[in-house]
C-alpha cells in the first residue's frame, strides 16, 4: 500500500540515479547517500525510481523490487515514490506495476510499449495502460514521447486514454514540441480534474515552466535538484528576474547533459555527481559506456559556471583530511 496515499503528481520531482560498483553490480550504501542527498531538497514533491535515469533497461524485475524497497527504508516515510514501468510488452507492465503497489509506491511512470515504434491504435493504449491500473490502483504519470518516433500519444488518443483510465493524472511531456506541448498544457490542465502536466524538456526548462506546467519530472534533477526546486517556485511566484538568474546556471548544466548523444546524459550526470564528491565512481551498465576525458572536464567546466562545484570541491577536501 502507497505511504502517500493521497499523492497526485505535481511540482518538482527528481528522477535520481543508480550507482553501480565497478563489477556492475548495484551499490546500495551509494544508492542510499543519493537518496538522502536528493529527497533533503526543499520544494520537492516526490522522487522518481526504476526509470530512464536509474538505467531500468539493464536491470532485472528482482533488481528493480531491491531498487524500490532501498527506496522505501531510505526515505519513503517521508517522500512519495514514483516507479517507472519501462516493459515492451503489458503483461510485464502489469507485473512491474502489481510489485510496485506492493511495494508501497504511490505513483507509477508509465513508459510506452516498443512495438508502438510500428504504429499504435488508440485501442493499444488504453489496453496497456487499464492492465498496469487493473495491477496497481495507482496514479499514474503517462510518458508522452516525440510523435515522430511512433511512440508519442497523439492528442486524441491522450483524451480518450484519460476518459478510459482516469487514473492517468499527468503526463511527463517529452514531445519536443513547443506548439505541441503548450497545446497539450492548455487542454490537459484545464480537464476537471485536471491533468498535470509535468515537463521534461530540461534543455529548455525556463521556456517550459514559463509557458505553466504543474510540475517537472527530470534526471537532471540528480544532480540540481535545489536548482529545479527554486526556478519553479520562482516561475509559480512571477519572480522573472530571479528565474532568469537561476536559468543561467542550469543552462550551464543542460548544455553539457543533453549534448549529442542523449543516450549518455544520465552518464554524464553521473560524472558530475562524482566531481562534486557526491558519487564514488561513474560506473554505468553496457550498453552503455565511460564518457571521454575530454567530456568530464566539459562537464567540470560547467558546473563550476553552475556554481555547483566548490562545495563539493570542499566536501572532498574534508572526507580526506
Amino acid at each position: 500500500m502507497a505511504r502517500h496515499p493521497s499523492y497526485i503528481p505535481n511540482g518538482v520531482i527528481p528522477a535520481v540515479l543508480l550507482p553501480f560498483f565497478e563489477d556492475l553490480s548495484i551499490d546500495e550504501a551509494s544508492f542510499r547517500a543519493h537518496l538522502r542527498d536528493v529527497t533533503a531538497t526543499e520544494g520537492i514533491s516526490a522522487i522518481t525510481i526504476n526509470a530512464h535515469s536509474t538505467e531500468a533497461a539493464s536491470c532485472t524485475f528482482e533488481e528493480q523490487r531491491r531498487v524500490l524497497e532501498i527506496t522505501q527504508d531510505e526515505v519513503g516515510v517521508r517522500t512519495p515514490i514514483v516507479n517507472g514501468i519501462y516493459a515492451e510488452g503489458s503483461l510485464e507492465a502489469a507485473r512491474l506495476a502489481k510489485m510496485a503497489a506492493e511495494g508501497g509506491a504511490s505513483a507509477l511512470l508509465v513508459f510506452p510499449p516498443g512495438p508502438f515504434t510500428m504504429g499504435q491504435r488508440p485501442e493499444m493504449v488504453i489496453e496497456h495502460f487499464r492492465r498496469v491500473f487493473d495491477a496497481s490502483g495507482l496514479p499514474i504519470i503517462a510518458f508522452q514521447y516525440p510523435l515522430a518516433g511512433g511512440q508519442g500519444y497523439p492528442m486524441p488518443t491522450l483524451l480518450r486514454l484519460i476518459e478510459a483510465v482516469p487514473a492517468v493524472r499527468a503526463i511527463k511531456d517529452w514531445c519536443n514540441n513547443p506548439v505541441q506541448h503548450e497545446r497539450q498544457i492548455r487542454t490537459l490542465q484545464s480537464l476537471r480534474p485536471a491533468v498535470n502536466v509535468l515537463s521534461t524538456h530540461s534543455a529548455w526548462l525556463f521556456s517550459s515552466l514559463v509557458l505553466g506546467c504543474n510540475g517537472l519530472l527530470s534526471g537532471s534533477g540528480s544532480v540540481i535538484a535545489p536548482l529545479q526546486a527554486q526556478l519553479f517556485r520562482a516561475v509559480q511566484g512571477d519572480d522573472l528576474a530571479t528565474a532568469k538568474r537561476l536559468h543561467d546556471r542550469i543552462s550551464a548544466t543542460a548544455e553539457v547533459f543533453y549534448a549529442d548523444p542523449p543516450v549518455d546524459m544520465h552518464n554524464r550526470m553521473k560524472e558530475a555527481l562524482v566531481l562534486m564528491g557526491k558519487l564514488p565512481r561513474a560506473v554505468v551498465r553496457p550498453p552503455l559506456v565511460k564518457v571521454t576525458p575530454a567530456e568530464v572536464e566539459r562537464i567540470r567546466q560547467a558546473l563550476v559556471r553552475a556554481e555547483l562545484l566548490e562545495a563539493g570541491e570542499r566536501k572532498l577536501r574534508a572526507a580526506a583530511g
